[in-house]
């Protein structure tokens, strides 16, 4: 588990009045097919759906075309303030927006968006009230009181209620695996094993013995039978962190083992049954990862049957704050007063490494005080002069 987040909370904790306005209000969009095989449908991309809607061939996209010159996952949209983002997502035949290509585009309604040779019309439905706004400030040890997190409460508390596998994606030190965990506190199998594996930690040679296991003289140096994370995991949940660097041969054995709820340890015969619920993290984009080639579509669509996406701490208006105090409770000596103008000078910053990176910058005010740098890559100069 990562340092940056405490024991002392396991469910969704709620602030005494309210904080903002309990919904927030955006735009919603109309899709309409005006040209190509599936003329005459029309799509909504609105608040409260999936954060990315994908249009593709692929009948597990959210827009699903049966144009051939469509790829299966040929474009993206998603909400932007009072925009629709519109992103090429590698297809073969491009995006093209008014009759130029683009990778990606901001579109505010009457735009022509084609893709193969299906036409899209977009349309601008007006301001729709969004999802509801939660009233917590945190949700198990995923601490944040902005409207970007609040927004997310919700659905974290649905999808912990369910067992269906979730991808959570982010950058690099947002609290996947945090969020992992709370999702497996406050469902089902809380009273069953929370196993993480990295796939970026084990060599690639030994990963496949790491996840399914293996039988006493499998390999060199395999002198004892040993449980993969599979079955380590069994009766609980089993987080494929950052599952996106996993290799493309590995994937196949994976893909396998989820759809049958069973593994084969690395020389043996036998399968052996496993009941697990499976969450994956990443901080790339799945999405270009298999259009580039280096991940399955099919592992893919069986991993991410939901999705949430954590924002990056920039985004988090207001936390920054919130956090900074959250871990001086932690870290320093009972009853210390939180330095004056520490958050000031916090909030100045745009913390590339998320919130393991605020973390590091209390934790070194705690022990040096105010010689203690803001940034990770000053950490280690002697210069007292912090930014």
């Amino acid at each position: 588990m990562p340092p940056w987040n405490d024991d002392d909370a396991a469910s969704t904790e709620l602030v005494p009045g309210p904080l903002r306005p309990a919904a927030a209000a955006a735009e919603s969009f109309a899709l309409s097919v005006m040209a190509g095989p599936d003329e005459g449908r029309r799509f909504t991309v609105a608040p409260g759906l999936p954060a990315r809607v994908l249009a593709g061939t692929s009948p597990a996209c959210d827009i699903p075309l049966t144009d051939r010159l469509v790829s299966r996952r040929h474009a993206a949209f998603e909400l932007a303030g009072a925009r629709l983002r519109v992103t090429d997502l590698g297809s073969t035949n491009g995006t093209f927006v008014q009759g130029i290509r683009v990778g990606d585009a901001y579109l505010q309604g009457s735009e022509l968006v084609r893709i193969g040779e299906t036409v899209l019309r977009v349309e601008a439905l007006g301001v729709t009230q969004a999802a509801e706004l939660s009233r917590a400030v945190r949700f198990g040890k995923l601490v944040g009181a902005s409207e970007e997190m609040r927004r997310l409460y919700p659905l974290c508390e649905r999808l912990a209620a369910s067992s269906v596998p979730v991808v959570i994606e982010g950058e690099t030190g947002t609290g996947k695996e945090v969020l992992a965990e709370a999702i497996h506190e406050q469902g089902s199998r809380a009273a069953g094993p929370f196993v993480v594996f990295d796939c970026t930690a084990v060599p690639p040679t030994l990963v496949e013995s790491a996840l399914f296991g293996h039988e006493r003289g499998a390999f060199t140096g395999a002198n004892e039978t040993r449980r993969g994370v599979f079955e380590e995991a069994h009766g609980g949940t089993l987080l494929l962190d950052e599952i996106g660097d996993l290799d493309l041969g590995l994937q196949a054995k994976l893909l396998r083992a989820i759809q049958r709820s069973e593994v084969q340890r690395v020389g043996s015969n036998k399968w052996i049954r496993v009941d697990i619920r499976v969450l994956a993290a990443t901080r790339r984009d799945l999405e270009r990862e298999i259009q580039a080639g280096r991940f399955r579509d099919d592992l893919f669509f069986r991993l991410a049957v939901a999705r949430i996406e954590l924002p990056p701490l920039r985004r988090r208006r207001g936390d920054v704050t919130v956090l900074a105090h959250h871990f001086w409770r932690q870290l320093a000596d009972r009853g210390a007063p939180f330095p004056q103008g520490f958050a000031e000078r916090l909030e100045d910053y745009d913390w590339p490494g998320n919130v393991r990176e605020l973390y590091n910058a209390v934790a070194r005010r705690v022990a040096l005080g105010e010689a203690a740098p803001i940034e990770t890559s000053r950490a280690g100069l002697a210069s007292a002069g912090a930014p």
